[in-house]
């Protein structure tokens, strides 16, 4: 009698490691939701303009955009857990410092430091989580890790919203600043993975890999940076005046699709998964469009989420799965700089749109490079032995 074939085991994916590089992302991630709907708004208090108060975020985006190469090759270079400590270290002196942001060149001033942080402590973050997660299940591993910066979505926004609405932006910034402290604590206290570290003579800040990937991302973020920097703006021409139930339907959305896309994403490829979430983004963005309601922007809200939950994993996942060991802070580097990039250009662009064109029809436009992503995807899209 043939000995019996034992069935394959699983490599576990919920260590102790995981679940702490999660928290770590989830109190970060906390701390930067609750100020992304609301410092525009604390820039029209101090005289902004439309473009003005959309270069808070373009800023922000920029400063983390400069810094995710330079963050990729420190975490290969010199090991993740100093780099990460010191980006959330960055990223919690400039929370704090918003206090005396009284002006709006200050308010620039401290932002682009703030994305600087930013950039070091989500790129490496990210990193240490794809060190952690087990290879065969690195979609469905970035799905649940992702699900931090879901939830921080769907309470993030609302909690900053209700804080300025309530008390004011003093007390916003000081419990930003406590969500970080959080995040620096569980940071220090990770069982960090050894990976072998690159050569001192390597000193390639892109990782070819992962290129595609960012360049999809980059398209889509660009319809993100219209969101967040003037959908509150948006809404109050139709007196709602907290659209914080708009990120609070957009997060739930994610939080249902992420962890399903990562784990299909695995089994059955990129393709199918990734093809229909920017169909939903591009779509969310037409119901935007023509939203005059808080029932048609929590809509939109829904299939915007249902969208980036589809797509990011997945996007993400590609990004690092053909990358060496020793090369995934630049890849992670390189994935984010698409987003950071998208958001930027987004932020800029759609300001000076809103400007001519007012917000319904801006929202309308970016609805062109949603498209332009599937078209980037489609194009690039690994091919047989990939895994498409």
């Amino acid at each position: 009698m043939a000995p019996e074939t034992a069935a394959p085991v699983r490599p576990r994916l919920w260590t102790r490691s995981y679940v702490v590089i999660i928290l770590v992302s989830l109190f970060t991630f906390l701390g930067f939701q609750m100020l992304l709907p609301t410092l525009p708004v604390y820039a029209k208090r101090l005289g902004a303009s439309d473009a003005e108060a959309g270069l808070v975020i373009g800023i922000f985006a920029f400063s983390a955009l400069l810094v995710r190469p330079l963050t990729g090759y420190a975490l290969d270079r010199w090991g993740r857990k100093v780099i990460l400590l010191s980006g959330l270290a960055i990223f919690t002196l400039s929370v704090i410092s918003y206090h005396w942001a009284l002006t709006l060149m200050l308010l620039l001033t401290i932002r682009f430091i703030h994305g600087i942080g930013w950039g070091i402590c989500s790129t490496s973050s990210s990193t240490v989580a794809t060190d952690i997660i087990p290879k065969s299940r690195i979609g469905e591993g970035m799905g649940y890790y992702g699900l931090a910066g879901t939830i921080s979505m769907a309470t993030g926004p609302a909690i900053g919203l209700w804080i300025v609405s309530w008390l004011d932006f003093g007390a916003l910034f000081n419990t930003a600043s406590v969500m970080v402290v959080v995040a620096i604590i569980f940071a220090a206290v990770i069982r960090y993975p050894v990976v072998p570290l690159a050569s001192s003579k390597t000193f390639v800040l892109w990782e070819k890999s992962a290129l595609p990937s960012s360049m999809v991302l980059f398209f889509l973020t660009m319809t993100y940076g219209a969101i967040v920097s003037f959908l509150a703006l948006y809404a109050a021409q139709y007196g709602i005046s907290n659209i914080g139930p708009f990120f609070t339907w957009y997060a739930l959305a994610l939080l249902v699709m992420r962890p399903t896309a990562g784990k299909l994403s695995d089994r059955i490829g990129h393709t199918v998964i990734i093809v229909p979430g920017i169909l939903c983004v591009a779509a969310a963005m037409i119901v935007l469009a023509y939203a005059d309601t808080l029932m048609w922007f929590s809509a939109a809200a829904v299939l915007y989420g249902l969208g980036f939950g589809l797509a990011l994993p997945s996007l993400q996942a590609l990004a690092v799965t053909f990358a060496p060991p020793e090369r995934r802070g630049a890849a992670n580097g390189t994935f984010f700089t698409g987003f950071d990039l998208g958001i930027t250009a987004g932020s800029v662009l759609w300001g000076a749109v809103a400007e001519v064109t007012g917000y319904s029809l801006m929202y309308l436009w970016t609805t062109l490079p949603a498209l332009i992503s599937l078209a980037v995807y489609l194009y690039n899209r690994p091919k047989k032995g990939g895994k498409a």
